[in-house]
């Protein structure tokens, strides 16, 4: 059974909040907040797929509040369907300029409550599926370059506004051309696979993220790792691959290495993501050029 989507509630009148619970409940997952700071902190913690929020609130009104969650990285792409019982023609097309996505009128009317709500969740769960594949390596089906930079880009904003570290494998499949002439692409194609599955199943945060580099080159990126932390990370996974059998066409199996080179960087203005990955690059060379199937990290 599929999950379902989430949608949060920001409205500070509770028999709003118990009512559209009511209506959507059935469908979807229902986060409900009564002000707009706790909305803003539950949109932050719990990145629902939709927000409907109420645009008459004490403290901050919801255009405050979309302003606030259009500047904010973890929530700036979240799509908000206003809630009001401002019905003119003019306050819709404020609450639209303002960047919401709909704009549903009080009293709500379940019917149409029902059908903008699912009409956006439509719209996100196709983009979703769009995205998706230009995200995902089509062979292994983890995520491909293109993906990881972009959640390096995330990542690196968060940690320098946290003044936290961040850490990147850089792995490489000892001796892979060696495999393939040896054994056929085909072969080789299951190799990278299994490698995949292996890096995939390393991570135990929903933070950590690996890809496919390009080749028989991968990448995982660890946030809020310093580096003792991510050599541990590497180090198992090496071994963990290592410890891998490769199912074979012909029945039997096989074994592959990886290599790994470490880097850890708490970001600064100034610091270019290039820069972090050449040095794990150079420390991925390293191993590579000490004996392979070993880690090393950035000097």
């Amino acid at each position: 059974m599929d999950e379902k989507n989430s949608v949060l509630v920001i409205d500070d009148e509770k028999s709003n909040l118990l009512y559209l619970n009511h209506i959507l409940s059935p469908e979807y997952n229902i986060m409900m907040a009564n002000d707009a700071k706790k909305g803003i902190e539950m949109a932050i913690a719990h990145n629902p797929d939709l927000i409907l929020l109420d645009i008459l609130m004490p403290e901050m009104d919801g255009y405050e509040t979309l302003a606030l969650l259009k500047k904010t990285d973890e929530t700036s792409n979240i799509p908000v369907i206003f809630i009001t019982g401002l019905d003119s023609r003019e306050d819709e097309e404020i609450g639209l300029v303002s960047g919401a996505e709909d704009y549903i009128t009080k009293p709500f009317s379940a019917t149409i409550v029902n059908i903008r709500v699912r009409n956006q969740i439509k719209i996100i769960n196709q983009m979703r599926a769009i995205q998706r594949l230009s995200t995902i390596d089509q062979l292994t089906e983890i995520a491909n370059k293109r993906s990881f930079n972009s959640q390096l880009s995330m990542e690196w904003r968060r940690a320098a506004r946290n003044k936290a570290p961040i850490s990147v494998l850089m792995i490489d499949v000892d001796k892979f051309k060696n495999y393939n002439d040896r054994h056929g692409h085909l072969q080789g194609d299951i190799a990278l696979k299994t490698v995949a599955m292996v890096l995939k199943e390393a991570l135990k945060r929903p933070a950590d993220f690996a890809a496919r580099w390009g080749g028989e080159e991968f990448a995982i990126l660890l946030p809020s790792t310093d580096m003792e932390g991510a050599l541990t990370i590497a180090e198992q996974t090496r071994e963990n691959v290592e410890k891998t059998t490769i199912p074979r066409i012909d029945g039997k199996t096989s074994r592959v290495t990886i290599s790994i080179g470490v880097n850890t960087q708490i970001p600064s203005q100034n610091d270019s993501m290039d820069d972090f990955i050449y040095n794990a690059d150079m420390a991925l060379y390293t191993a590579k050029n000490t004996g392979r199937n070993r880690v090393c990290r950035a000097t």
